[in-house]
């Protein structure tokens, strides 16, 4: 039998030290972000590779069924990174570079608002996404961690969870993924209360 107590309480501790020094400011601007996009018909893209696409995809169905349960309005939330025949197309035929981008050149219209999720944010499928989103009109999040990457200049918004482990960065993300679906479903049943009085 291992003994892994040690480094189990070491991980722990270091999940607890990034979550105390999270900026809940700007956890609270992604949302008003997500419940202007919400109030204004707009669509959320999500998108992620490996670890960052199932938060991607956690997101979207926390969203799409948690958040918008009791509501007639839903939210319209897309994760770029669950359509698998659209991206091997896309990564056979141009490059993997392009797999999020050429998604949003289908669907994307000002006003959307755009998520990416890059523990390193140096995945340049993110950035390019990122880039395109900018220039065409839609507000644009990014949820990172390490020391910001590219993500960090690129991204209109960010959350950036400063720590050098990736699967620390990924469980805060998911963390984070939850809040935001916690705190928009709860400003669902308060608005849909205040419109019964």
């Amino acid at each position: 039998m291992i003994d892994c107590t040690s480094h189990i309480k070491k991980y722990l501790k270091l999940l607890e030290n990034k979550l105390s020094v999270l900026d809940i400011q700007q956890i609270n601007q992604i949302v008003n972000i997500l419940k202007t996009a919400y109030d204004n018909e707009n669509t959320i893209f999500a998108m992620g590779n490996g670890g960052s696409g199932t938060t991607a995809s956690h997101l979207v169905c926390d969203f799409n069924r948690g958040a918008s349960t009791g509501s007639v309005k839903k939210f319209k939330v897309i994760s770029l990174n669950d359509n698998v025949p659209s991206i091997s197309a896309i990564a056979n035929d141009i490059s993997y570079d392009a797999i999020f981008e050429e998604q949003l050149k289908n669907f994307l219209r000002p006003g959307d608002v755009v998520l990416g999720i890059s523990v390193s944010g140096n995945s340049k499928n993110i950035i390019r996404a990122i880039e395109y989103a900018n220039k065409h009109g839609a507000t644009t999040i990014g949820l990172c961690g390490f020391d910001g990457g590219k993500l960090k200049k690129t991204a209109q918004y960010l959350i950036h969870v400063k720590v050098d482990d990736m699967k620390v960065a990924e469980d805060i993300h998911s963390i984070i993924s939850h809040i935001l679906m916690k705190m928009l479903g709860a400003a669902l049943i308060k608005e849909k209360y205040k419109k019964r009085k």
